[in-house]
């Protein structure tokens, strides 16, 4: 009887660890701008349920062991509350991949949407459906969820995460007739949820997602067996932007890869050598001029 006791429940453990969903997320509220007795008891609520919603949902269809899960945050910053249960304000979107071979966790996502408006009851269960727009507090997490997964499936393998772009696009297309703002292209001067997954579906901005392969499986999942190896290879992964700005100079993509990675890429090339570090430099003031400042730490 213990002999099977001990077998059932092995069993039970694999297929719930074969089962375990996908992302490890992390959630904070912050309602200090906004006025109310009830705040702090309606935030933690919020902040509970959207935990339960990043983490328990099943996004993909690949099996993941508890250790796989991608490490990603959610900061929601309330700025108005117009109705008793509406709420407006800022999401922030964050995502880190582990590095093979060390402790490491490089970021890979770093969104500030600032289109966030939502409904939410006290207790309230958040339901999605990926074709069916349902509200849009859980379109606007699934969104994410999926460009999360889609980001870091591109980091693992060429253009991997292209199924869950597409799934992306599926709420920003169901979404189009929402009352609330950041769905649509004419909106927020193309820097918005529209132009995240219309943008990383077009070819022209395809060197972004080859770029963001190259950079973590040829360089950084590298590092440990050869720094100088890795960062060659890095270098070359970078030269795929060049293409993309010549393109469209200063777009959205380019900023929001520049936003995960621009202090990586300075600490990285701190201990190259002064060869290097020329050739970088060159090649990040032509590919992100904007921060040409930010950039001469390298030299530092």
């Amino acid at each position: 009887m213990k002999f099977w006791y001990s077998i059932s429940f092995t069993f039970f453990l694999l297929l719930t660890n074969l089962n375990a969903q996908e992302l490890n997320c992390q959630v904070q509220v912050n309602y200090s701008q906004v006025q109310g007795t009830d705040l702090k008891q309606v935030s933690d609520q919020i902040q509970k349920a959207v935990l339960e919603f990043m983490n328990n949902n099943k996004w993909g269809k690949d099996q993941f062991l508890p250790h796989e899960k991608i490490d990603c945050s959610i900061l929601i910053i309330l700025e108005e509350r117009p109705e008793i249960d509406y709420y407006k304000g800022r999401i922030q979107i964050q995502a880190r991949r582990p590095i093979y071979g060390s402790s490491y966790y490089s970021p890979i996502l770093n969104i500030e949407d600032q289109d966030f408006a939502f409904k939410y009851q006290q207790f309230q269960q958040l339901d999605f459906n990926l074709n069916t727009f349902q509200s849009n507090l859980t379109s606007v997490l699934a969104f994410y969820a999926y460009v999360i997964l889609a980001t870091d499936y591109d980091t693992f393998s060429p253009l991997g995460g292209t199924e869950y772009w597409q799934k992306a696009q599926i709420i920003m297309q169901n979404a189009q007739n929402a009352a609330e703002s950041g769905w649509r292209a004419n909106e927020r001067n193309n820097r918005n949820r529209y132009w995240i997954v219309d943008n990383a579906l077009q070819p022209v901005f395809e060197g972004i997602r080859k770029c963001m392969y190259d950079y973590h499986r040829m360089g950084l999942d590298k590092m440990s067996e050869n720094v100088e190896d890795a960062r060659a290879e890095i270098f070359k992964a970078l030269e795929k932007l060049k293409p993309v700005y010549q393109a469209r100079p200063a777009s959205f993509p380019l900023q929001l890869f520049f936003n995960a990675k621009r202090d990586e890429i300075i600490n990285i090339y701190r201990g190259a050598t002064p060869e290097e570090k020329t050739k970088v430099l060159e090649l990040l003031m032509l590919v992100d001029p904007a921060n040409t400042t930010r950039y001469t730490k390298i030299q530092e």
